[in-house]
C-alpha cells in the first residue's frame, strides 16, 4: 500500500484553502458590488450628485382661490429669493455692500458671513420685490444667485378674512380655506440645478438643468363676492352704528348648503396681518361664526315650532294665553312683553314671539320628542363644513333636562348654537324640510385646467315635510309684514324671518346690559333661495332688541340680493306708506301701545316702568306705516 508523504497532504489542503477563500473573497466582493449597484444605487447616485451638483428651488405657484363667478378673491405675486455660494464670491466686500444696501442689513454682518461660513450656500432674504431684486442683478455679482417665487396676495384685502386664512413665510396655509385645503393649494416645488467642483465653484460650459415646480390646485368656492361685499358694509355699519364689540352675518343658498357669504367685524387686512401681535392675530382671525356659541333667544322658536307641528302637538284652532309670565317648577319665567299678549293662536304666538307660546309648546311635547325634533335639524352635532375648529353646540344632558328647563329651551334659553348651525337649520325649516351640510368649495380645478373634484349638495336629513315647511314660512312671513321683523322686509318682497334678543353670561351668571341681537331670515317666501343670519354682539346703548339692532341691515342686504340678481318683486308687493310717529310721551305703556297698534307700528318696550319716558323714534318724525317703535319705560 503506497502512503502519499505528510507534506504533500499539507500542500494540497492549504491550496483547497486558497481557492475557498479567493473563491469567498470573489463572492463577497460580487455580492457587495451587486449591493451597490442594485440595493444602494440611487442612494449613492443622490449622495454624488449633491457633490457635484449646487440645486436652487424653484417655488411651485400656490392655486388660486375664487369666488363662484371666477372672480379672484386669492393669487400670487412675484417675488425673489436671494442666496449667496462664499465659494463663487470673488470681491465679497462689494457683494456686501450692495446686498446690505439695497436690502436694507448689516453690511459687516453680511461680510462676515460671506468670509466665514463653511457652508456652500447662505440664504440672504427672502420674498424680496421684483424691482429690488433687478437692481441688485444689474450689478452682475459673482456668487449671487436669484430665485423666483411667489407671495400670496388677496385682492379683496380684508373681505372674507376670518374664511380666507393666509399663508406663512413659506407659502404654507395657516389656517382657513388656506390651511384647510393646504394640500390641493401648495403645488409641488422644483429645482435649479448647476454642476460644480468640489470646492463648489460652477464648472466651465456648465448647463443648469431644471426640474419645472408643478402649480397647485385652484379652488373655487360657493362664496359670491358681491353678496359678500353687501355682508361686509353691512357688519361694518352695524359695528359702527351701535358701538358693537362685534358684528357677523351668514348668507346661504338654503337649497343646496353652499355659503354665499360669510362676514365678520371687526376684522383685518389678509395682506398685512398683525404677526407681531399673536393675540390680536388669533382673535381677529378665529371664525366666530363657526367656532363659537351662544344662546339664540327667540330665533329658536323657530325649531320648537316646527316639532310642535311635526308632532301633532298643536293646531290651527289652539288658544294660549299669556298674562306676562309662567309658573313653571315653582319659578317664574317671564315674557318679553311684562304685561302679557293676552289669547292667541299659534301664528299671532309667533309674530308675537310670546314666550309663554313656546314654553306651553315644549311641554305638551316633553323632553324627548323636544330633544328629538332639535336633534334632526341638527344641534348638538358638527354640521361638517370643510373648515377647521367647528363646534357642536350645546345642548344639556337630556337625561338631566328637568321641567323648568324644558321650558327655557322652547323659547332659546338654556341651550348654545353657532351661528353657521342657526342659519343650516333655518333653510331646512324652509326649503321644504331637507336639511343640507354646508360648504365652501365647490370645485377643485388643476394646474391644467381638469376639475378633480365637484361638490353635489348633501342631504344629511328630513327634519320636518313640506306641509310643516310652508305653514312655518307662512307664519314666519307674519314676522316680518306685521311683526317685530318689520325693518328686514323690503317693499314689493315676501321676506320671512325671526329677531333674537338674548343676554349673555358670564361665568355662570347672567351679563347686566350685555345681550346678543340677531335676526335670521329668507326670502323669497314663495320659493326661498336665500338664507341671511345678522348677529351683533353686545350692542352699546339702550337699543338692543335684534328687531331694532339687526333686522335693518339685514332688509339692507336683502333689497342689494335682489337688485343684483334681478329678482322680479312678488305678485302681492305693497307701495310703503309713511305716517307720523305720534306723541306718547308721559303716556301709560298700555295706552301708547294701544295707540300705536292701532296706527299699524309694531312695538317693543325697555323698563318696567308704567308711563313712556321716550320713544324711538322721536315724535312726529316721518316713519313707515308698521315700523318698530321702542318705548322706553
Amino acid at each position: 500500500m503506497n502512503n502519499v508523504p505528510n507534506s504533500t497532504v499539507t500542500t494540497r489542503k492549504r491550496l483547497l484553502v486558497l481557492i475557498i477563500s479567493i473563491t469567498f473573497l470573489f463572492c463577497a466582493l460580487l455580492g457587495r458590488l451587486g449591493y451597490l449597484q442594485l440595493v444602494a444605487g440611487k442612494d449613492l447616485q443622490a449622495r454624488a450628485a449633491e457633490q457635484w451638483y449646487r440645486d436652487l428651488p424653484l417655488k411651485a405657484p400656490r392655486g388660486k382661490i375664487t369666488d363662484s363667478s371666477g372672480a379672484v378673491l386669492a393669487d400670487n405675486r412675484d417675488v425673489y429669493g436671494i442666496y449667496v455660494r462664499p465659494n463663487a464670491v470673488r470681491d465679497a466686500s462689494a457683494v456686501a455692500s450692495v446686498l446690505g444696501g439695497h436690502l436694507n442689513l448689516s453690511v459687516d454682518k453680511l461680510y462676515e458671513k460671506i468670509t466665514t461660513s463653511r457652508v456652500s450656500e447662505i440664504t440672504i432674504a427672502r420674498a424680496v420685490e421684483k424691482t429690488v431684486a433687478e437692481s441688485i442683478r444689474a450689478n452682475n455679482l459673482d456668487g449671487v444667485y436669484f430665485t423666483l417665487d411667489s407671495e400670496r396676495y388677496y385682492p379683496a384685502s380684508n373681505y372674507l378674512s376670518q374664511i380666507l386664512g393666509f399663508t406663512n413665510i413659506d407659502n404654507v396655509g395657516q389656517n382657513g380655506l388656506e390651511g384647510y385645503y393646504n394640500a390641493y393649494l401648495k403645488g409641488t416645488d422644483g429645482f435649479a440645478y448647476t454642476a460644480t467642483d468640489i470646492k463648489g465653484h460652477e464648472l466651465e460650459n456648465n448647463v443648469t438643468k431644471y426640474v419645472p415646480a408643478i402649480p397647485g390646485c385652484d379652488l373655487t368656492l360657493s362664496i359670491d363676492l358681491n353678496i359678500q361685499s353687501f355682508a361686509e358694509t353691512a357688519v361694518s355699519e352695524a359695528l359702527a352704528d351701535h358701538n358693537a364689540k362685534g358684528a357677523s352675518m351668514i348668507v346661504m343658498d338654503c337649497n343646496t348648503g353652499g355659503i354665499v357669504a360669510m362676514a365678520s367685524a371687526p376684522g383685518f387686512d389678509l395682506n398685512e396681518p398683525p404677526r407681531d401681535d399673536i393675540h390680536m392675530l388669533n382673535a381677529l382671525s378665529k371664525n366666530k361664526m363657526i367656532v363659537d356659541v351662544y344662546e339664540p333667544g327667540s330665533t329658536f322658536k323657530i325649531f320648537t315650532t316646527a316639532a310642535a307641528i311635526e308632532n301633532g302637538a298643536v293646531s290651527s284652532s289652539d288658544r294660549f294665553f299669556c298674562g306676562g309670565s309662567r309658573l313653571v317648577d315653582g319659578q317664574k319665567i317671564k315674557c318679553w312683553r311684562s304685561k302679557g299678549h293676552g289669547s292667541q293662536d299659534l301664528g299671532e304666538g309667533v309674530k308675537n314671539s310670546c314666550n309663554c307660546v313656546f314654553m306651553d309648546l315644549a311641554l305638551r311635547l316633553g323632553t324627548d320628542k323636544l330633544y328629538e325634533g332639535i336633534k334632526s335639524f341638527g344641534f348638538g352635532s358638527k354640521t361638517n363644513i370643510d373648515f377647521f375648529g367647528e363646534s357642536r353646540g350645546l345642548l344639556m344632558q337630556q337625561s338631566a333636562v328637568k321641567t323648568v328647563d324644558l321650558a327655557r329651551i322652547g323659547f332659546g334659553q338654556a341651550v348654545a348654537v353657532t351661528p353657521l348651525q342657526l342659519v343650516t337649520a333655518v333653510s331646512a325649516a324652509v326649503n321644504g324640510g331637507t336639511l343640507y351640510e354646508p360648504y365652501f368649495v365647490s370645485q377643485v380645478t388643476d394646474y391644467s385646467g381638469k376639475t378633480i373634484y365637484t361638490r353635489e349638495p348633501k342631504e344629511v336629513g328630513r327634519p320636518i315635510s313640506a306641509k310643516t315647511s310652508e305653514l312655518l314660512r307662512n307664519m314666519l312671513e307674519k314676522v316680518v309684514s306685521e311683526g317685530g321683523g318689520h325693518k328686514a322686509g323690503v317693499k314689493g318682497y315676501r321676506i320671512g324671518g325671526k329677531t333674537g334678543t338674548a343676554q349673555k353670561y358670564e361665568n355662570g351668571h347672567i351679563a347686566q346690559g350685555k345681550y346678543v341681537s340677531s335676526f335670521v331670515g329668507f326670502a323669497p317666501v314663495e320659493n326661498p333661495r336665500y338664507v341671511l343670519a345678522m348677529i351683533v354682539d353686545e350692542p352699546g346703548g339702550y337699543m338692543y332688541y335684534g328687531s331694532l339692532v339687526a333686522a335693518p341691515y339685514a332688509g339692507k342686504v336683502f333689497e342689494k340680493i335682489f337688485d343684483y340678481t334681478a329678482l322680479a318683486p312678488s305678485a302681492s308687493g305693497e307701495i310703503t306708506e309713511y305716517v307720523n310717529m305720534p306723541d306718547v310721551m308721559g303716556m301709560s305703556v298700555e295706552e301708547a301701545v294701544k295707540l300705536l297698534n292701532g296706527q299699524g307700528f309694531s312695538v317693543e318696550t325697555d323698563g318696567e316702568g308704567e308711563n313712556v319716558t321716550s320713544t324711538v323714534p322721536i315724535a312726529n318724525t316721518r316713519t313707515e306705516k308698521g315700523d318698530v317703535v321702542l318705548l322706553r319705560t
